[in-house]
């Protein structure tokens, strides 16, 4: 049987140790566009190594719940930063590293407002909506080398909504 892990909302406080939350949060940087428009400044460090930072598009389809955890990925030359532009929900999910290897992994909501941006060498899941249409804006290196590191699960996890944040809606 696989352990299960607890759907939590997302805060920048709980996911500071795997990268930035990326949120309309707090007083805005500036005020520009004569007032019309309020800038929140720099969110998230980008970190490439040997590449360039490229920007694409990734269109997701959505996962049910409970979602069975079998494979996390990572990226050790550069950081990767997830948008959404669809106001959709999805699941960011992260592992600790130990000695190479992911172990105790946490999943978080995002509100479908919140992107994040994940430190270069994180451990972490594949792109997960929980509804469609799945659009992202994602930031990360470009280039040669192997920047892909896959590591499937045995046994897997289960990640589950214990505390009803999807029915919920999500949280803000």
């Amino acid at each position: 049987m696989a352990t299960d892990i607890i759907i939590e909302p997302l805060t920048a406080g709980a996911f500071a140790p795997f990268g930035d939350v990326i949120e309309i949060a707090g007083t805005p940087s500036a005020l520009i566009n004569r007032g019309k428009c309020r800038r929140f400044t720099d969110l998230a460090t980008l970190d490439i190594e040997d590449g360039k930072t490229g920007i694409s598009l990734f269109e997701g389809t959505a996962y049910a719940l409970p979602l069975t955890l079998d494979l996390v990925e990572r990226h050790p030359l550069g950081s990767q930063a997830f948008i959404p532009m669809s106001d959709i929900p999805f699941l960011v999910i992260v592992a600790e590293d130990d000695s190479g290897s992911p172990t105790r992994p946490r999943a978080w909501l995002s509100n479908g407002r919140q992107g994040v941006n994940y430190h270069r060498g994180t451990w972490h899941g594949v792109l997960t909506p929980l509804r469609e249409p799945a659009l992202f804006t994602v930031i990360d290196r470009i280039g040669d080398g192997a920047n892909l590191e896959e590591v499937t699960l045995n046994p897997s996890f289960r990640v589950v909504d214990a505390h009803g944040l999807v029915l919920q809606g999500t949280p803000s």
